[in-house]
C-alpha cells in the first residue's frame, strides 16, 4: 500500500493544534480534533478599493493592483481621461491625445500603450491610432494595420504588445504584434470574435469569451508566439468581461450574458469558478495578476467602482480519511 511517507519521504506530523502559518502542501494530524488536515492555496476574495474619479465603461487598463492605469472609455460620450492608482486612490494625470472607448491596452503604469477603439459611442467610428504612455504623457506612435474596437490587448510594456480579434464590422480573426515601432500581422485566431479578454505577453497569451458573429461564446485560445490553440472553455460564456494575469495563471471576471459577477481562475489547463465580484457589471477592465488583481470601471450603469482581488497564502482543509 502506498503511504504518505512513501510519496513525500516524511511522516505526517502529529500536532495538538493547527500550525499558525503552514506552507501550501503541508499535511498534519490534529490530535485534538482527531482529523487529518492540510494547507492548500487560498481561493481569494474581492474587496473594495478607491473609486475612479470619472465613472466610465469600455476603458483601457494596465499595470498592477497597487500601480494601475485607467484611460479613455465612455460616459455618454468618449473621453481621453487618464488616472493612476496607488493601491488606495486614483489621481487624474495627462489625457490621451485621442478620446475613444472600447480600445486595447497593454503595459505598466509607467510604460503603457493604448490602441484602436472607437472615437464615438454610436455609431462607432473605428480608429487605428496607437499611443504610448511614459508615466507622464501620451505620444502618438505607429497605427494599427487594421482598425478595430471591442478588442483587447496585453503585453509587458509600451514596447511589446499584442492585440487579437475585435469588431471591424464584422468581427475579425486578425492578430497584430507591436515591437515598439510598428505593428505586424501574425497568426489569426481560430474563432473570430470581439469583446473578449486577452491576458499575458506578446509571445504567450490567452484570450477568453467574447461575441462571435453568431452570439456569445465561452471559447478560450492560447497563443505561443506563433499560433493559437483552442483549449478548455470558460464555465460561463460571456462578453465584455475583465481579466488579469498570464497565459498560464489568469483571472477573468464580470461580463454580460446576462450581466454577471462571476469570477473564474485559469491554472493553465482548466477554469474554476471562485469568488464573485461584489458588483456585477460589464465592459469593465482589469490589471494585475492571478493572485493580486484589480477590476475597475464598467457599465449598467457607468461605474467608478474599483475592486481588489487577493489570494490568501493558504486555506486549511480537513481531509476525508475513509
Amino acid at each position: 500500500m502506498t503511504t504518505y511517507k512513501n510519496i513525500k519521504g516524511i511522516e505526517i506530523k502529529y500536532l495538538s493544534a493547527d500550525p499558525p502559518a503552514p506552507n501550501a502542501g503541508q499535511v498534519w494530524y490534529n490530535s485534538t480534533s482527531k482529523v487529518v488536515k492540510g494547507a492548500i492555496n487560498g481561493l481569494g476574495a474581492w474587496s473594495s478599493g478607491g473609486a475612479l474619479n470619472t465613472a466610465r465603461r469600455s476603458l483601457g487598463g494596465s499595470g498592477t493592483q497597487t500601480a494601475g492605469l485607467a484611460f479613455a472609455g465612455g460616459t455618454g460620450s468618449t473621453v481621453a481621461i487618464t488616472e493612476k492608482y496607488n493601491g488606495s486612490s486614483w489621481t487624474e494625470v495627462n489625457d490621451l491625445n485621442t478620446a475613444r472607448w472600447s480600445l486595447g491596452a497593454a503595459g505598466t503604469q509607467t510604460s503603457s500603450i493604448g490602441f484602436g477603439g472607437s472615437s464615438s459611442i454610436s455609431p462607432p467610428t473605428i480608429v487605428v491610432v496607437a499611443e504610448t504612455f511614459d508615466g507622464t504623457s501620451w505620444t502618438e506612435v505607429g497605427d494599427l494595420n487594421q482598425g478595430r474596437y471591442e478588442a483587447n490587448g496585453c503585453g509587458a510594456s509600451s514596447a511589446s504588445a499584442i492585440t487579437a480579434g475585435g469588431a471591424t464590422a464584422p468581427v475579425t480573426v486578425n492578430v497584430e504584434v507591436w515591437d515598439g515601432s510598428s505593428w505586424t500581422e501574425v497568426g489569426n485566431l481560430n474563432t473570430a470574435r470581439a469583446n473578449m479578454t486577452l491576458e499575458g505577453i506578446a509571445t504567450a497569451a490567452i484570450t477568453a469569451g467574447g461575441a462571435s458573429a453568431t452570439g456569445i461564446v465561452a471559447v478560450v485560445e492560447s497563443w505561443n508566439g506563433t499560433s493559437w490553440t483552442e483549449v478548455n472553455d470558460l464555465n460561463t460564456g460571456r462578453r465584455a468581461l475583465g481579466g488579469a494575469g498570464t497565459s498560464t495563471l489568469a483571472l477573468v471576471f464580470g461580463g454580460e450574458d446576462p450581466v454577471v459577477a462571476v469570477t473564474e481562475a485559469w491554472n493553465g489547463t482548466s477554469w474554476s469558478e471562485i469568488a464573485d465580484l461584489a458588483t456585477a457589471r460589464k465592459n469593465l477592465t482589469g490589471s494585475g495578476s492571478r493572485t493580486a488583481a484589480l477590476a475597475f470601471g464598467g457599465g449598467t450603469p457607468d461605474s467608478a467602482l474599483t475592486e481588489e482581488f487577493t489570494v490568501s497564502t493558504f486555506t486549511t482543509k480537513t481531509f476525508d480519511t475513509d
